[in-house]
């Protein structure tokens, strides 16, 4: 796995590597606005995960998921360290971790 020392070289390392697309963190799913598609814990898997810690605040803190679908679909989710951990479903929670 590749080391990177900010949140956007990330990103944009990954988008070069075909993770387009964007998620969205829901209680029992991921979701993909664009192409309008939930994914339950068991139709994805979490490629790569990179935590980033804050300089200046512990509240800058992130994690950013590499996450790929059974049916190809490739994307980015990222998740500020505990903001959602008491609003996912125990599923979800152990799938990010």
């Amino acid at each position: 796995m590749r080391n990177y020392d900010t949140l956007s070289e990330a990103i944009n390392d990954l988008q070069i590597r075909g993770y387009t697309y964007d998620f969205n963190l829901e209680p029992d799913c991921i979701k993909c606005a664009s192409l309008e598609l939930e994914m339950y814990p068991e139709e994805f898997e979490v490629d790569e995960l990179h935590r980033f810690e804050g300089m200046s605040s512990t509240d800058d803190n992130s994690i950013l998921y590499a996450i790929s679908s059974k049916n190809g679909v490739k994307g980015i989710l990222v998740d500020a360290y505990g903001v959602y951990a008491e609003n996912i479903s125990e599923e979800m929670r152990k799938k990010l971790r």
